[in-house]
């Protein structure tokens, strides 16, 4: 069920998908095709649906399984919105279920599924160097306001606009025009701007990068882990079915056996009890 050509055909209908719902914002074009338009979802849903079919029977007796992967549910309840009574009436929500079959991409590429996770496995972290952050700008904010606000109130005049502000610099975007401001009130405020440029926009950033690089590498580890122990499960699985099938012939080649020797000794009772009579 994994194989490139099945993810190729999956992931072809997911894009078509997206194209069909991108057509439908231009309302000139889907007035025109409407009818054209539903059947292609139709098609689409049909697609998914045998998919979701397909990768469910691929467990054979343990269909349990499949639901264990928070990736299957997704997908499960994704497609499954389409089959809520009064859905089909709520085009907001029809939409967002549309919307929500783009996002199974993110399942048909393994690359593109450890990148998700690790995004998720860094925000614990991210959430400590939002703080950071956040220290870091209110700090500047109030230093920037005490330079700068009398004389530039659009840009520091209060705490939260300096704040603003210096939240844009993050990117280096407007450092020089605020440089070049700054210079003419202060002509050591470059030490100011200098050194804000050299935490927030090197020293953050790389932190920020690093954490990232460290979750997706994490990531990656665990993912590696997971498939071989589903590999393991998978092999330790066919060999349980093997072994119950070897015993299951057994069983029936002693039945066999058996069946044939009580067939000989009534062939030898009712011998002995011709020859008895014959007698």
């Amino acid at each position: 069920m994994d194989s490139s050509a099945f993810s190729v055909v999956v992931f072809a209908a997911i894009f078509a998908n997206a194209a069909v719902l991108g057509a439908e914002t231009y309302s000139g074009f889907a007035a025109r095709h409407r009818e054209t338009l539903e059947t292609l979802n139709g098609v689409f849903l049909g697609v998914f649906v045998v998919e979701l079919t397909l990768r469910l029977a691929s467990y054979g007796r343990r269909p349990g399984d499949f639901f264990r992967s928070g990736w299957n549910v997704f997908d499960f309840v994704v497609v499954g919105c389409a089959f809520v009574p009064g859905l089909s009436s709520n085009s907001t929500l029809l939409r967002l279920a549309r919307l929500l079959r783009v996002v199974r991409v993110v399942r048909v590429f393994p690359d593109l599924r450890v990148i998700v996770l690790a995004m998720a496995r860094s925000l614990p972290p991210l959430g400590s160097m939002a703080v950071l952050v956040t220290l870091l700008l209110y700090v500047y904010g109030i230093f920037g306001w005490i330079l700068f606000g009398a004389e530039d109130p659009e840009r520091w005049g209060n705490v939260g606009t300096a704040m603003l502000n210096l939240f844009v610099m993050l990117s280096l975007e407007n450092l020089p025009a605020n440089l070049e401001a700054g210079m003419r009130i202060h002509p050591w405020s470059w030490i100011y701007f200098v050194s804000y440029a050299l935490i927030a926009s090197f020293i953050v950033i790389n932190v920020l990068i690093g954490i990232v690089l460290n979750s997706l590498e994490e990531t990656r580890k665990i993912e590696a882990e997971r498939i071989e122990r589903m590999a393991s499960r998978a092999e330790h699985g066919a060999r349980e079915e093997a072994e119950a099938t070897d015993h299951l012939a057994d069983r029936v080649t002693a039945l066999r056996e058996a069946a044939e020797d009580l067939e000989r000794e009534l062939a030898a009772v009712a011998g002995r009890s011709a020859s008895g009579r014959a007698g």
